[in-house]
């Protein structure tokens, strides 16, 4: 599995540095870095993760205008570490 975990947030966030998403080889998760706003793509980021067994920094975004419009209450950056995980 790869785990993804915010460790940066730059403006408003639903969920704050620590927070954490495990997404197994078939796509399958447990937990949350965002409250559901970008968890899709970072599934996308960590099934890669999971191809290429390279760690990487990612990170998501919108201004507060952008996030208005596409109907969420705030905006701010999500900074996240993702790493894949062998037991």
């Amino acid at each position: 599995m790869a785990l993804a975990r915010v460790v940066d947030l730059e403006g408003s966030g639903p969920r704050l540095p620590g927070a954490a998403m495990a997404v197994a080889e078939d796509g399958e998760v447990a937990g949350s870095v965002s409250g559901g706003c970008v968890e899709g793509a970072v599934v996308v980021e960590a099934l890669e993760v999971l191809a290429t067994g390279e760690r990487r920094m990612v990170a998501f975004g919108y201004s507060d205008d952008e996030a208005f419009a596409v109907g969420l209450t705030c905006g701010g950056t999500i900074h996240l570490f993702l790493e894949p995980l062998d037991w």
